[in-house]
């Protein structure tokens, strides 16, 4: 499975951005899908997750209630929107697909990796 994720940029706080990413391959609706980011100096952090199905989703905290994953399982691609941004939102974010269920917070849950995007927050 190949991911390309896409729709970064650079936005003012409260502003929203909706992050993409397309997989290559035919079992994409066997995977759940994760978003992660690192800014810079900082570990990689969780930042949402959905199941195979888009029904079940995760969020990290401090995101929860402004972001919201979904998935079109039909065009291999999920999404990220991101509303009332923050500057400590500023990040590349990465998505991840993977299957180990039990893992879906973390990195090792996931086993595809695609490019990050810049995510920039401005005050």
């Amino acid at each position: 499975v190949q991911l390309q994720a896409s729709g970064g940029g650079l936005v003012q706080a409260g502003g929203s951005l909706r992050l993409s990413c397309a997989a290559s391959g035919r079992t994409f609706d066997t995977l759940h899908m994760g978003w992660f980011r690192q800014a810079p100096g900082k570990e990689r952090q969780f930042v949402a997750a959905t199941s195979q199905d888009g029904g079940t989703t995760f969020y990290k905290g401090s995101v929860e209630g402004r972001f919201t994953i979904s998935r079109d399982n039909a065009k291999n691609t999920v999404y990220l929107q991101m509303d009332s941004l923050k500057p400590e939102d500023t990040a590349v974010y990465t998505c991840a697909a993977g299957n180990r269920w039990r893992y879906i917070r973390f990195a090792s849950g996931y086993e595809y990796w695609g490019q990050g995007t810049q995510v920039t927050v401005s005050s």
